[in-house]
């Protein structure tokens, strides 16, 4: 009997688990799409001939004949594109470089050194990653005219630095506070200077918080608009969102839907090549602090 009761309930399990497992995957594949869909929009936007675009009703899936990369080739022939690119490259990369060169070691401090008033230190950087940093917009634009940093890199790395400074030093201050002490005190034991110990040591071990951090800090510059817009004027050193912002049509009342599309496709796709890259770090950056051992 007992046997026969176990052969009957097994089907009806294994039934109730093959529904739990398509619902879930169900659920997955709309969530996908649901996500997806602005992108695969402004991906079929991009490659469509201007008919199709301004086509009443939507062409959704065009046909063959209505594709074309002539959007794209307009954005590197009729402007600069490529430098537009390698502009944001060069500002997100050195800000994000510079947030970790200096929010690493003021983390490690804050984690590991008994510092008079830590807790005021923390409530500052606290409050500052909260704050909003369109506020600083115009004492920044006073500091920039005084200076004499217009048009210059400057004027939006050390914008982009300061900003992501205080979450840098928070998000790498929580992994440093979870790695064990006795490496560090093995390392004194060893001669290892405080330098030594941080560089050869400790860093090497918070690698997907630096990594995880570094990402955060990399797309906020890259995607960073109203500074890129008023400090920067020079055509030959914008960013991409203000090139893509300003991209216009033949005439006034024409809005260029295909290059505007294209623009926003190519400003994404090395921000989605970047998280692709480094997603087993991103991961581990996100879990690092989920599981205590």
């Amino acid at each position: 009997m007992a046997f026969n009761s176990l052969s009957n309930d097994s089907p009806t399990s294994k039934s109730k688990f093959s529904i739990q497992k398509v619902i879930l995957w169900v659920a997955v594949v709309l969530i996908v799409l649901f996500t997806l869909a602005p992108v695969l929009w402004q991906l079929l936007t991009s490659i469509k001939v201007n008919k199709a675009i301004s086509a009443i009703p939507n062409i959704y899936i065009p046909r063959p004949d209505q594709y074309t990369l002539k959007h794209y080739i307009e954005l590197f022939t009729r402007r600069p594109f490529l430098r537009y690119i390698l502009n944001s490259a060069f500002v997100s990369i050195i800000s994000t470089a510079l947030s970790l060169a200096i929010g690493a070691p003021a983390a490690y401090a804050l984690a590991r050194l008994k510092i008079p008033g830590e807790k005021i230190i923390l409530g500052g950087i606290l409050i500052v990653t909260l704050f909003p940093y369109i506020l600083l917009f115009l004492g920044l634009l006073e500091i920039i005219k005084a200076t004499g940093l217009a048009n210059n890199y400057l004027a939006l790395v050390i914008p982009y630095t300061a900003i992501n400074l205080p979450l840098t030093i928070l998000v790498m201050r929580s992994f440093f506070q979870q790695l064990p002490r006795d490496l560090e005190d093995a390392a004194k034991v060893d001669g290892y200077n405080t330098w030594q110990m941080l560089t050869q040591i400790v860093l090497p071990m918070t690698v997907p918080a630096m990594v995880t951090t570094g990402i955060l800090t990399f797309i906020f510059a890259w995607n960073e608009f109203l500074f890129a817009l008023t400090f920067i004027t020079r055509e030959t050193m914008k960013t991409i969102p203000v090139a893509a912002s300003q991209i216009g049509g033949s005439t006034v009342f024409d809005i260029p839907y295909g290059p505007l599309a294209a623009a926003t496709i190519l400003g994404t796709f090395p921000l989605i090549l970047l998280v692709l890259f480094f997603q087993r770090k991103i991961v581990q950056g996100l879990t690092a602090g989920a599981v205590k051992g």
